[in-house]
């Protein structure tokens, strides 16, 4: 009887211990809520000489007390509605995700055109002047977000850790990103970098349009993640698909990360399809960039390391697909 009893309490241990094993199994595309439930703050703030307004739209984390702070910054003609499934995902698994909406290179340049008028305002907005505006927008929105951090009653009160935030986003957003987190503009190698960004991860990023490579990234200090596609081509800058590898071997070697989707274009990294699209959506492509992009986030504002091992180990081949390329350095 006595012998039974030990080996009854022994598959319940083994059991047990399988059990809590496979529960701390770490998964990047795990929720505990649905991410369409995520609630939203849509809000503004002015800052500088000129009361330049900036929309942006906040996705509150499920999490109580302060959580780590996400912000994105759209793509050229964009708004901070853009790239919505990030923003709920990321909200979902405990960060406050801020969109920006940059006025200049916003949706606002195209309102009342006709489509064949659109491109030319689009280009136009493309500008030395856009770049600027956006590469001083994210430091006072990071400035914005510790005050309604300490301001009594705001909805964002007590709500922000701002020594742990990240930095994103597409094509003219992931040049603003990459502006921010440590890349030179220009041949005058004219820094921008915040330091209070902690990791960055561009969608679509690109090379410089002028000097050397090398040189443009040489004092990048923290982690980035670099995503693109194989037909990610656009045709405001003129930019191929080659051009988004430009940017990986130009990183300093420690810290860096690179995904490249088989067969995904420019849109891959928003909800719709663009003009001029000619490849199928593949639904897998917002899977691998949720997975990879979270699990980036886990390990460099929250030190996860189970998210580490996934990330630095074979986690990544559980989300893509066999003609998808990453690596990592």
């Amino acid at each position: 009887m006595r012998n039974r009893i030990l080996k009854r309490l022994g598959l319940l241990f083994v059991v047990a211990v399988l059990t809590i094993g496979m529960r701390a199994a770490y998964d990047p595309l795990k929720t505990d809520i649905d991410p369409e439930s995520v609630k939203t703050l849509d809000t503004r703030f002015t800052y500088g000489k000129q009361d330049r307004e900036i929309p942006v739209l906040v996705y509150l984390p499920v999490t109580e007390g302060k959580a780590p702070v996400v912000i994105f910054s759209h793509g050229l003609g964009g708004s901070r509605n853009g790239s919505a499934f990030l923003g709920k995902h990321w909200a979902a698994r405990g960060y406050l995700a801020v969109f920006i909406q940059h006025p200049g290179s916003d949706e606002s340049v195209m309102e009342g055109l006709r489509p064949l008028k659109r491109y030319a305002a689009l280009k136009k907005a493309a500008s030395l002047k856009s770049t600027l505006d956006r590469v001083k927008d994210i430091p006072a929105l990071i400035d914005q977000l510790a005050i309604w951090n300490e301001e009594a009653g705001h909805s964002l009160e007590g709500r922000i850790e701002i020594n742990q935030i990240g930095m994103s986003g597409h094509s003219f957003g992931a040049l603003t990103t990459q502006y921010v987190s440590g890349q030179s503009i220009g041949r005058t190698s004219q820094h921008f970098t915040d330091e209070r960004i902690r990791a960055a991860l561009p969608m679509s990023p690109s090379g410089p349009r002028s000097g050397s490579t090398e040189e443009a990234f040489a004092v990048v200090a923290i982690p980035w993640l670099l995503m693109t596609g194989t037909e990610d081509d656009s045709p405001i800058g003129d930019f191929e698909p080659e051009d988004r590898l430009e940017v990986f071997p130009a990183l300093p070697p420690e810290g860096k990360y690179e995904l490249v989707l088989w067969k995904a274009e420019h849109s891959v990294f928003t909800e719709r399809r663009l003009p001029g699209d000619r490849e199928r959506r593949n639904p897998n492509h917002h899977k691998a960039i949720l997975a990879l992009s979270t699990a980036f986030w886990d390990v460099y504002l929250q030190d996860d390391p189970e998210a580490r091992k996934w990330l630095d180990g074979d986690g990544p081949k559980s989300v893509l697909e066999s003609k998808d390329r990453w690596q990592r350095k």
